[in-house]
């Protein structure tokens, strides 16, 4: 038998904690408009915090399908960007300390990672683990994002409907975490935030307020927000801008706003996943977004 604490690695000086809860997010899994990344980055971003753990991504990772970067200069090798799977130890605006799991979705040893990241969070006395990513739906970005909330116990998160039943889906080491831990005891929590289908590629920070928004309704935490809604309603200037310059935009997001309306008041039971709804001009709304965010692109460089 394999010891799961064997994966990770404990700083020396860990102060005592009470029942903090762990936010984690791993890279590699569907996170439509980047609302996990964006997320995590920015409380990591705005309040200090320290590595209190960090696992070994050695035995976790490919490194073949996702190599890391190096630098060659002339004649020689001057540096490597090694990928890196920690916990991080903040602190939110009232002072409560929390834990913040990040980094690349391990490739391989996934029931033991999740063993690992077990024995991490009763050895913390982590009280909740709480994750949140986006997911591409057929929804306009005029309307305000919807949410699929998710836990291990009802309890844990307020009722609301959902546009989904049973589904089979592809399974992640984020998802396998709240499976097995809730099913061994822990509270586990997790978030997908409803991302319009033409901004899945970019980065839209509205999908990292609304899920740091629901974080804290379910964890009580209060997160740094201004500098994201700032950023979040600088891009939302930007996509008006892009749609009013093009009436073929116009006309596709005005269908979607029907359709969502109608999904609203009940009069269309239509799912809202993006890749089972008709869109309207479905193609041409995908390309000319494409577009958009390569100029922006462009013009960020």
């Amino acid at each position: 038998m394999f010891d799961p604490t064997q994966l990770y690695r404990l700083d020396a000086d860990i102060p005592e904690l009470t029942e903090p809860v762990l936010l984690y997010h791993f890279e590699g899994f569907v996170d439509a408009g980047a609302a996990g990344r964006l997320a995590l980055g920015h409380l990591l971003a705005e309040l200090e915090h320290r590595v209190v753990a960090t696992f070994d991504v050695d035995r976790l990772l490919d490194y073949r399908s996702r190599r890391p970067p190096m630098i060659f200069d002339t004649d020689r090798w001057v540096s490597a960007e090694m990928p890196e799977l920690t916990v991080h130890l903040a602190h939110d605006l009232t002072g409560t300390p929390f834990l913040i799991m990040s980094g690349p979705e391990p490739d391989r040893e996934w029931e033991l990672f999740v063993e690992a990241v077990g024995a991490l969070a009763a050895r913390l006395k982590v009280s909740k683990l709480v994750t949140a990513h986006g997911i591409p739906m057929g929804v306009p970005h005029t309307r305000p994002l919807g949410m699929t909330a998710h836990a291990s116990r009802p309890d844990l998160v307020s009722p609301q409907p959902s546009p989904f039943g049973k589904v089979q889906v592809p399974g992640s080491a984020a998802a396998l975490i709240e499976f097995r831990l809730g099913n061994s005891g822990h509270d586990a929590l997790g978030f997908a935030v409803h991302v319009p289908h033409y901004l899945a590629q970019a980065e839209y920070p509205q999908a990292a307020v609304t899920a740091l928004e629901a974080v804290t309704r379910g964890t009580g935490l209060v997160f740094p927000m201004e500098s994201l809604r700032e950023a979040a309603e600088k891009t939302t200037a930007e996509i008006e801008e892009q749609i009013n310059a093009s009436a073929e935009l116009s006309g596709a997001i005005q269908g979607l706003e029907q359709q969502y309306d109608a999904y609203q008041s009940g009069v269309e039971r239509e799912n809202l996943l993006a890749d089972s709804t008709p869109m309207p001009t479905g193609d041409e709304l995908a390309a000319q977004f494409e577009a958009f965010l390569a100029e922006r692109d462009d013009r960020d460089n």
